[in-house]
C-alpha cells in the first residue's frame, strides 16, 4: 500500500512540475508551436523532476500491482488528483474551495479504509483468453485515440478520457497477467497489452484533454481505470478482503473513487491555473 500511495504522490506531484514548465516555456515565446514549448520544456529541471517522478511511480505502481489486489491500487492512483490539487494550491496558487479541501480528505479516509481492509493479490494466473482481450481492449483504445479528431464534438471529452482509463486499466490488468521480466514473456499477449495500452492511453487523454473539458475528461478517466480493472481483480484473478471485511473495500473503493472525481478538474494543471 505504501508503494501505490508512493505511485499516486510521484504522478501527483509530477503533473504540476511538468505544467509549471510548459507554462515557463510557453512565456518565454519563440517559434515551433507546441513542440517548440515541447522542446523548451525538456530544457528545465522541473520538466525532467517531472518525468522522473513518472518513472518513479510507475516503478512503484508495478510493485504495488505484484503485491495487492487491483481494486486497491487503482483506487490509489485515482488519488493521486488529490496530489495535483493540493501541489497545485502550493506551486500555481491554485485556490481550493471547501468542498475540494472536503474531497481530498475524502479520497484519505477511502484510502484508509482500503488499507485496512485489503487482502494479498489474488492467486490466479489469468486465462489466455484474458491475455488477447486485454491485448484487443489495447488495439480498441488506439483506434480512439487515433480518431479523437473525427469524434462528434459532443460528447468527444467523454469517449476519450473513458478510452484512456480503459487503456491505464489495461496496464494495471497487464500487469498481473507477466510472471516474470523475461525473454519467454515475449509470446505473452500480455506483454503487448501493457505498451501498447499504455502508449494508447496518453494518446487519448492528451486528444482529450485538448478536445473536450478537463473535468469530463478526467472524471471519465478515473472511471474507466478504476472500475473495469478491479471487477477483472475480482472475477478472474481472485483478488479478495481480509475475512468479513469486504463491506468497508466496498465502501473504502466507493468513498476514495467519489473523491477523486470531485477533484476531477485537476486532470491537467494548467486548466487550472488558468481558470478552467
Amino acid at each position: 500500500m505504501i508503494c501505490a500511495l508512493g505511485a499516486a504522490v510521484c504522478f501527483g506531484a509530477a503533473t504540476v512540475l511538468q505544467a509549471v514548465a510548459a507554462r515557463a516555456a510557453s512565456a518565454q515565446g519563440g517559434r515551433g508551436g507546441e513542440a517548440g514549448v515541447l522542446l523548451r520544456a525538456l530544457r528545465q529541471w522541473r520538466y525532467l523532476a517531472g518525468l522522473a517522478l513518472d518513472g518513479l511511480g510507475f516503478v512503484f505502481q508495478v510493485i504495488a500491482l505484484r503485491s495487492l489486489p487491483i481494486y486497491a491500487v487503482s483506487a490509489a492512483l485515482a488519488s493521486s488528483l488529490a496530489v495535483t490539487a493540493v501541489v497545485a494550491a502550493r506551486l500555481l496558487g491554485v485556490r481550493l474551495r471547501r468542498s475540494e479541501w472536503a474531497a481530498v480528505g475524502v479520497v484519505c479516509a477511502g484510502l484508509a479504509m482500503l488499507g485496512l481492509a485489503s487482502g494479498t493479490e489474488g492467486d490466479r494466473g489469468g486465462s489466455d483468453a484474458l491475455r488477447f482481450a486485454m491485448l484487443g481492449v489495447a488495439l480498441g483504445v488506439l483506434g480512439v485515440g487515433l480518431a479523437g479528431g473525427r469524434l462528434p464534438e459532443r460528447g468527444r471529452g467523454l469517449v476519450l478520457g473513458l478510452a484512456a482509463g480503459f487503456g491505464f486499466g489495461v496496464v494495471e490488468v497487464a500487469v498481473r497477467l507477466i510472471d516474470s521480466v523475461s525473454v519467454s514473456e515475449l509470446a505473452n499477449p500480455a506483454t503487448y497489452a501493457l505498451l501498447l495500452g499504455g502508449g494508447a492511453a496518453f494518446l487519448a487523454l492528451t486528444s482529450a484533454l485538448q478536445r473536450g473539458s478537463v473535468t469530463v475528461a478526467t472524471a471519465a478517466m478515473v472511471i474507466g481505470e478504476t472500475v473495469g480493472p478491479a471487477v477483472v481483480g475480482v472475477v478472474w484473478l481472485g483478488d479478495r478482503t481480509r475475512e468479513g471485511l469486504a463491506w468497508l473495500a466496498v465502501l473504502g473503493f466507493v468513498v476514495s473513487v467519489a473523491g477523486a472525481l470531485a477533484l476531477a478538474r485537476f486532470g491537467e494543471a494548467p486548466g487550472v491555473s488558468d481558470g478552467r
